[in-house]
């Protein structure tokens, strides 16, 4: 069995990634440094899920610290790759505080990239994510439109992050896989996404905040199908950028709607300004996923929504009050 690295363990899709490895009879080590981005208890719930099982050990620590990396790298190896899924990530964030998304986003994917150099090891996976597309994508987005003009720092510290993979590749040979995740949602999401937010505020009679008119459209994917494909990344590859997700396109108004319906509870909706940071739309084109991985995404929408519901109602007493806001 194999021996990996995943950065971001506590995260919503890292920490996935991390139980389908172990279920697979793989070690994992972990790192997260648990930072406050979001509510910390989800980030406690997941990782909780993962200690205590056969293989896996874990380092509270930022990826940013470079001593505190090449410590535990040194101590923890060797590995056979390394999971780069940790991420300062949101939209809006950035916006407010860029340099903290440098740090983490940029130097702590650089500092991986050394570990990987200095300890041989081949293989190097990253998450990037479909907004370094921008606003004038073609629909469904293809790997081969632009990504050179970000709309925000989250995006532009995301691009960064994948032009060092490049340089790694090209000086030392190092095999990089690039995830471009479009909109991922499943139980123990990210609550400043919008399925989770929306699904505690029209159950707890909150009022729901939407941005615009309703009429922009996101393409979802299931948590658990983003986790198998990030897996399948590990195939040599040389050095490929391929979008995971975003295959089913549904509009804010019509998930609430759905949201309405699984729930048995009226929203109340209070529409706002649009977000100058926000897309209006995002689906990915997903066929080089399907043509060099295999992957194909299992759980339709209906079904993924349903079993976030499902989690919700029966996370409920400490989950409804996850801050959302």
């Amino acid at each position: 069995m194999a021996r990996y690295l995943v950065t971001g363990a506590a995260g919503f899709i890292a920490s996935q990634v991390c139980r389908l490895l172990l279920a697979d009879g793989h070690s994992v080590t972990g790192i997260d440094n648990l930072c406050d981005a979001y509510d910390v208890r989800l980030k406690t719930y997941r990782l909780g899920k993962l200690t205590g099982q056969p293989g896996f050990s874990f380092y509270p620590i930022d990826i940013s610290d470079r001593p505190a990396l090449e410590k535990a790298v040194a101590e923890a190896g060797p590995f056979d790759a390394i999971f780069n899924l940790a991420a300062r990530a949101g939209v809006r964030a950035s916006v407010e505080n860029p340099w903290v998304f440098v740090d983490t986003n940029m130097t702590g994917t650089l500092n991986l990239l050394e570990m990987a150099r200095q300890h041989n090891i081949p293989k190097f996976i990253l998450a990037s994510t479909s907004s370094i597309y921008g606003n004038d994508a073609p629909l469904p987005t293809p790997e081969t439109t632009s990504s050179d003009f970000p709309l925000q720092p989250y995006a532009a510290s995301k691009k960064g992050a994948e032009a060092m993979c490049h340089a790694y590749h090209f000086l030392y040979g190092l095999d990089v896989t690039i995830f471009r995740y479009f909109t991922v949602y499943g139980p123990a999401g990210r609550p400043d996404m919008v399925m989770f937010r929306f699904t505690q505020w029209i159950k707890e009679g909150r009022t729901v905040h939407l941005n615009g008119d309703g009429s922009q459209t996101r393409g979802f994917t299931f948590v658990e199908d983003i986790a198998r494909g990030t897996i399948l990344g590990l195939k040599p590859v040389g050095y490929e950028v391929i979008n995971l997700g975003g295959h089913e396109v549904i509009s804010m108004n019509a998930m609430i709607a759905k949201l309405e319906e699984l729930l048995g509870e009226k929203a109340v909706v209070e529409r706002q300004p649009a977000h100058k940071a926000d897309m209006l739309a995002n689906q990915a084109d997903v066929s080089k996923a399907r043509a060099l991985l295999g992957w194909e995404a299992r759980v339709g929408l209906d079904e993924g929504m349903r079993r976030l519901v499902d989690w919700y109602l029966a996370e409920r007493s400490w989950a409804s009050q996850v801050i959302t806001d």
